[in-house]
């Protein structure tokens, strides 16, 4: 069993209900026909019902088993356009800009999970990071006790034996540019509980670089060498060091040449890397190179599941995604 259909058997659990606003994304239609067959997350479209339904059958989809929403004509609207506008008055939210925004299928799905009318939300078919996250940050807030909301791909790679049986999370490789050294160790801490919840094994965190234990000296290895002292304050119980080159985090032999004594040197599985330009990229080229799957970026530190997705994902990447954002509910 796959990685992702081992997270699915979780999901149907116990079922969450998880909003994909961009309801005419053809891709979307498609990933909620396959979610409908396989029964592990009750799925919410918001958009124009008649619109939703003329697309769905133009492309011999059955979405007979989600629920459609129509902002203009739910129950709900006026409910979410209050408390919007309550939520944002202290900012210089006018009632009239509530109402517009709750027009917006993402702010109205965002919405939703505010008040429990569903689980999570998946978005970034159609639209950008910013738009996805903008929303989640003025509606749901950051989780309690947590600094930073960062992004995480989860990266399944075939035939492999690093990691958790080829199993990865990269962080972070979808938001914060260039994270100082505070931010990359709350990045560690808030993805060594993504680990833990979605794979259920024990997170080995490597704090990358192009150093391992000094090997090289420069103001970058240094907020390395810095994140990972205060990781260690923040978080002692968990496992993890660094500097770490990427073969000394995950290649044991490698680990045990260049970290002697580390006890997560060549079996890390959680990869903080020190910025986001290679945090991207590194998980392009595993994705490209390697042929894994690479499911993201996933959002933490937000209080409700909300994940962003690839503009150029595939109806099997959402499905996948709402899989993980189902978990990330029960949790």
């Amino acid at each position: 069993m796959s990685f992702i259909e081992t997270l699915k058997e979780k999901a149907k659990k116990d079922i969450k209900t998880i909003v994909l606003p961009e309801a005419t994304d053809v891709r979307v239609l498609e990933a909620a026909d396959k979610i409908g067959k396989e029964s592990f997350a009750k799925v919410i479209l918001v958009g124009n019902e008649d619109e939703v339904i003329k697309k769905a059958k133009e492309n011999n989809l059955d979405i007979s088993k989600a629920k459609i929403v129509d902002p203009e004509k739910s129950e709900n609207k006026e409910k979410y356009i209050e408390t919007f506008y309550e939520l944002r008055k202290a900012k210089g939210m006018t009632e009239e800009e509530a109402r517009n925004k709750m027009k917006d299928p993402v702010y109205f799905g965002m919405m939703m999970v505010k008040c429990e009318d569903a689980d999570g939300l998946v978005s970034g078919a159609a639209h950008s990071t910013a738009d996805t996250l903008r929303p989640a940050l003025q509606i749901l807030k950051t989780a309690p006790g947590t600094k930073l909301v960062s992004a995480f791909f989860l990266m399944v790679v075939p035939d492999c034996e690093y990691g958790e049986n080829g199993v990865f999370i990269f962080a972070d490789s979808g938001l914060n540019e260039n994270p100082d050294s505070d931010k990359l160790s709350e990045i560690a801490i808030s993805s060594a509980k993504s680990f833990k919840q979605l794979v259920g094994k024990e997170p080995k965190i490597g704090m990358l670089s192009y150093s391992t234990y000094g090997s090289a000296k420069s103001e970058l290895t240094e907020k390395v060498i810095e994140a990972t002292k205060l990781l260690k304050e923040k978080a002692p119980e968990l496992k993890a060091d660094g500097e770490l080159q990427l073969d000394a985090a995950i290649v044991p032999e490698v680990g045990r040449s260049k970290a002697k004594g580390s006890e997560v040197a060549g079996y890390c599985n959680t990869l903080v890397f020190p910025d986001l330009n290679s945090g991207n990229i590194g998980y392009k080229l595993v994705q490209r190179l390697g042929k894994a799957e690479a499911y993201g970026p996933l959002c933490q530190g937000i209080a409700k599941p909300v994940n962003d997705l690839s503009r150029g994902c595939s109806s099997d990447d959402i499905v996948g995604v709402v899989a993980i954002t189902s978990v990330q509910a029960q949790g």
